[in-house]
């Protein structure tokens, strides 16, 4: 299939391009948020192809895969054809709702002509999706190339944006534990942190936008894994660090309690029970190794890649068909 998708989650496409079909990724000249075009900081397949507005309105386009409203209007004035109408359409749903949760209703709600597809269990229950048809396609990533060796006593955190999403994504909670074990923190946006936050930059150094071959190479020597978002969908790179057997201390909300279990690492609502966690496993390798090691016995076998594709494939198939 010729499937169109617009670049918005570099991790998630990632994995999604990895698929047997060809994937024609919006392209313009700024390259801004519309047409941002292939990833230069992932590592993409050949069969995810840059297209132009211009050049899609002469392109066969058996499917278009949906991750922003405005979408909706975009495909129809760049193909001439209105997904869910006139050629199969579905909405991946990335994120948590925001507003009056649990009460928030999907931009997608009561349409019968797409499919919304989340993320997490956890996200499907708390939109309101109305009569929408859902399902859920749970993350897969690719098989980091490193393993966890944790012989920097130092905690990893990866945030995107973390000084504008602040209380999202519990960067308020940094310092107390920058005082159990140095932080390094990975992410978009993340220059400057300590200084937001009015902590010496020995206690809490920003890596910003490091590619993700060096940032999963640097990761691995870490200690532990930190996870500290109040309100927000799944992370990748919680699962990466996973995979690599990183020991996970975490928040207990959102899917997180479901995706780490609790013999490969410590979740809790009670922010001192995190932070002596992170002293116990900044004290204790051998520990640290016990967890992370059933951390990437489960997600390889929970969140791999074979079993993404295929979800996505059974899903892409069943959509197309019923068009038909």
């Amino acid at each position: 299939m010729n499937v169109l998708l617009w670049h918005v989650h570099g991790s998630w496409t990632t994995s999604f391009v990895r698929g047997r079909h060809r994937y024609l990724v919006p392209v313009t000249p700024d390259r801004g948020p519309y047409g941002l075009g292939r990833a230069r900081t992932y590592a993409w397949p050949a069969n995810a192809v840059e297209v132009t507005p211009q050049e899609l309105g002469r392109t066969d386009v058996d499917l278009v895969v949906l991750q922003r409203p405005e979408e909706l209007e975009l495909a129809e004035q760049w193909l001439g054809r209105r997904p869910g109408r006139d050629l199969p359409a579905i909405y991946v749903e990335h994120n948590t709702p925001k507003g009056d949760v649990p009460n928030t209703r999907h931009p997608m709600a009561d349409r019968d002509d797409l499919t919304i597809a989340h993320v997490t269990h956890f996200n499907e229950l708390f939109w309101d999706n109305g009569n929408t048809r859902t399902t859920v396609i749970e993350h897969g990533v690719l098989p980091p190339a490193v393993e966890w060796t944790g012989e920097l006593n130092r905690l990893a955190v990866v945030i995107n944006e973390p000084v504008r999403r602040w209380r999202v994504t519990g960067t308020d909670l940094l310092p107390r534990f920058a005082e159990i074990a140095p932080l390094d923190v990975y992410g978009m946006g993340v220059t400057g942190l300590a200084h937001h936050l009015a902590r010496p930059p020995d206690r809490l150094t920003s890596h910003d936008d490091v590619p993700q071959h060096a940032m999963h190479t640097e990761l691995a020597r870490r200690r532990a894994y930190l996870h500290l978002c109040r309100w927000t969908s799944l992370g990748l790179s919680l699962i990466e660090a996973m995979t690599m057997g990183m020991p996970v201390i975490a928040l207990a909300t959102t899917e997180a309690v479901d995706a780490v279990p609790p013999d490969a690492g410590v979740l809790s609502t009670r922010l001192d029970t995190l932070v002596e966690a992170a002293r116990w496993l900044a004290e204790d390798r051998d520990a640290a190794y016990r967890l992370g090691a059933r951390a990437r016995e489960v997600t390889k076998e929970r969140f791999g890649l074979d079993r993404f594709l295929a979800d996505w494939n059974r899903l892409m198939e069943e959509e197309t068909c019923a068009s038909r």
